[in-house]
C-alpha cells in the first residue's frame, strides 16, 4: 500500500515538473520570439505550410490511427468528423498559415500616443502576450492554427490536445518544430504537452508566472473546467448555442436558405445554429417548408407544441434540456414566439453569447435585435456560419471568445497581443513629493 501511494505521488510530481519545465522553456523561447521581425515570422509560416503539404502522408497515416481508435471506442460521427483529416483539410491548414503570413504584424503597432506639455513622449504599443497555453479537444487543425497565430504574434505556445488526436498532433508538432529549428528559432516555441492524464491540464492552467494566458477550445465541460480552476488568466471561448430568429417580415426563401446553411452546412462546429425561433405571424407558412428542408438534410427538429402540431417524420417533442443544448449534431430545437421581444428573451435565457441571427426586412426590428441581444456576434439576414476568423478576414482564428474581457468574438492576431506603455524623455524627473501617510495609489 505504501509503495503504491509513493509511486502515484512521484508520478504526479513528475507530470507537474514536466509541464512546468515545458513552460519555463517556452518563456525563454518567447523572449527570443518577441524580437523576431515580420519577414522572419512570415518566412517561417510559409515554410511550415510547404512542409505540411510535402509531409501530408505522415500526417494522414497518423490521423488514420486516431480515427480507427475513435471508432473502436464508440466515438460519435460528429466527433469523428472533427477528428478526421484528409488531403484537402491538410492543404486547408497550410493555406491558413499562408493567410496568416500575409496579415499585418500587430507587434509594435502604436495604439495611441501623445507628447505631454513637459515634452515627455508617450506611446502605447502592441506587444506579444508571451506564453500562450491552448487546451483543446479532438480537432488536429487547432494544432496548426494555434501555432501559426501565436508565432506570428510573437508568442510561444503550449498545446494540450486530446488523447483522441495524440498521433495526429504529435506528427503535426514534429513537422512544425522541424521548420522552427531550420529557421534558427527556439525549438521550444511550439510544444505539445502530455495528453493522457487530465492532471496535465491542471498543471498548465495553474502555472502562474510561467504561462501568461490559457485559452480552452472545446465543449462546455472543458471550457468550464479550465475557466473555473485556472489561476492563470483564461479566455472563455467556443460554446455555441446559436439561434436563428425568423421575424414576421422575413422573406421565406431567404430565411430557409439561411437556416439550412446555419444548421446543416456543418453540424459539429460551434457556429452552427442549434435553435430556430419563428414569429407566430409567419409560422404557418414557414414551418412546413423549414421542417421538410431540414428533414431533407437529415436534421431532426426538437419542437415545442406548435412545431410538433405541424408534424413531420423528423419532428420530435422538445425537452426542457433541448433549449440549452449545443447539439453539435444533426439536431435543432424550434419554437414559435409571439413577438421580437419574446425571441430576445428566449435568447437571453438560453443563449451562450456566441452568435445570434435575425432574418427580417424590417429595419427597426433589426436595430432592436442587434441592440438587445447580448452576443459576441449578431447577424442580420446572414448565417451564423460567418462567425469565423477566416470569414472575418483575420486568417485562422485561435478561438471565438464569448466573454467580454480581454477579447470578444473571433480572436485573430491583435487579440493575441497585449499593450505596453513607452515613455521617451530627456532627463525628465517628476516635480514635488508624495504626501505623508498611506496612499491608495502607489504611483501618485
Amino acid at each position: 500500500m505504501t509503495t503504491t501511494t509513493t509511486t502515484g505521488k512521484a508520478s504526479g510530481e513528475q507530470l507537474r515538473d514536466q509541464v512546468r519545465d515545458a513552460a519555463r522553456r517556452a518563456k525563454r523561447a518567447a523572449a527570443e520570439l518577441a524580437l523576431a521581425t515580420r519577414s522572419t515570422k512570415d518566412a517561417l509560416l510559409h515554410a511550415m505550410a510547404d512542409a505540411l503539404v510535402r509531409r501530408a502522408p505522415e500526417v494522414l497515416a497518423a490521423n488514420e490511427l486516431d480515427v480507427a481508435r475513435g471508432r473502436e471506442s464508440g466515438m460519435s460521427e460528429g466527433l469523428i468528423d472533427r477528428l478526421g483529416l484528409s488531403t484537402e483539410r491538410v492543404e486547408a491548414m497550410a493555406d491558413g498559415l499562408r493567410t496568416v503570413a500575409g496579415l499585418p504584424d500587430p507587434v509594435g503597432e502604436v495604439m495611441r500616443g501623445s507628447v505631454l506639455p513637459n515634452g515627455l513622449q508617450l506611446q502605447q504599443v502592441r506587444v506579444p502576450l508571451g506564453v500562450v497555453g491552448i487546451v483543446y479537444e479532438g480537432r488536429p487543425n487547432v494544432t496548426v492554427d494555434a501555432a501559426g497565430l501565436t508565432l506570428k504574434a510573437g508568442n510561444a505556445v503550449l498545446l494540450r490536445g486530446s488523447s483522441s488526436a495524440e498521433n495526429s498532433n504529435t506528427a503535426l508538432v514534429g513537422i512544425l518544430t522541424d521548420v522552427v529549428v531550420e529557421h534558427g528559432l527556439p525549438a521550444d516555441s511550439v510544444q505539445l504537452l502530455p495528453c493522457h492524464d487530465r492532471a496535465s491540464v491542471q498543471h498548465l492552467i495553474t502555472a502562474r508566472g510561467l504561462v501568461d494566458v490559457v485559452i480552452p477550445r472545446g465543449g462546455a465541460g472543458l471550457i468550464a473546467a479550465v475557466v473555473e480552476n485556472a489561476t492563470v488568466p483564461a479566455i472563455e471561448t467556443g460554446v455555441g448555442n446559436c439561434h436563428v430568429y425568423v421575424d414576421a417580415s422575413a422573406d421565406i426563401d431567404t430565411a430557409l436558405r439561411i437556416l439550412l446553411n446555419a444548421k446543416a452546412r456543418r453540424t459539429s462546429v460551434c457556429n452552427a445554429a442549434e435553435t430556430f425561433l419563428v414569429h407566430q405571424a409567419i409560422a404557418a407558412e414557414f414551418l412546413p417548408r423549414a421542417i421538410a428542408e431540414l428533414g431533407g438534410a437529415g436534421v431532426t427538429v426538437h419542437g415545442d407544441e406548435q412545431v410538433v402540431a405541424v408534424g413531420g417524420a423528423n419532428v420530435v417533442p422538445a425537452t426542457d434540456e433541448d433549449w440549452d443544448t449545443e447539439f453539435l449534431s444533426a439536431d435543432i430545437a424550434a419554437a414559435v414566439v409571439g413577438s421580437l421581444p419574446a425571441a430576445v428573451e428566449h435568447i437571453r435565457e438560453h443563449g451562450s453569447g456566441h452568435t445570434e441571427a435575425i432574418v427580417t426586412s424590417d429595419v427597426r426590428a433589426a436595430r432592436q435585435f442587434t441592440a438587445q441581444v447580448d452576443a459576441a456576434a449578431v447577424m442580420v439576414n446572414a448565417s451564423t456560419a460567418f462567425t469565423d476568423g477566416g470569414e472575418f478576414g483575420m486568417g485562422a482564428e485561435i478561438g471565438i471568445s464569448t466573454q467580454k474581457l480581454h477579447a470578444r468574438g473571433p480572436m485573430g492576431l491583435p487579440e493575441l497581443t497585449s499593450t505596453k506603455w513607452l515613455a521617451f524623455g530627456d532627463g525628465h524627473v517628476r516635480p514635488g513629493s508624495a504626501p505623508a501617510g498611506p496612499s491608495s495609489c502607489p504611483g501618485s
